[in-house]
């Protein structure tokens, strides 16, 4: 598990080495940068990376932005263990079969 404090931290773990990551979880509002930007960013550089994106209550994200975006899904928070561990295995599980 690697843990960013904000996004341009992300974005700089992401580009040194891309290939490490099987799966990345952000915050929607973070310093420096969205979540948003920071997964356009991180598709760019690897285009089936899976991304899960959380947003507190009074954040809207639209969903057409979000799979546009190529963001596999958007997680409200407060986030409960049990929908998260449901959505990531949803996400792996898609990126198998891609």
């Amino acid at each position: 598990m690697t843990i960013a404090r904000n996004g341009a931290e992300g974005w700089k773990l992401f580009r040194e080495d891309p290939s490490r990551f099987d799966l990345v979880i952000t915050d929607q509002t973070m310093p420096d940068m969205t979540g948003l930007t920071l997964a356009r960013k991180m598709l760019g550089v690897r285009e089936r990376i899976p991304i899960l994106l959380c947003t507190g209550h009074g954040e809207v994200v639209p969903d057409g932005k979000i799979e546009k975006a190529g963001i596999r899904a958007l997680v409200q928070k407060p986030v409960m263990k049990k929908e998260l561990a449901e959505t990531v295995r949803r996400a792996l599980d898609k990126k198998k079969r891609s």
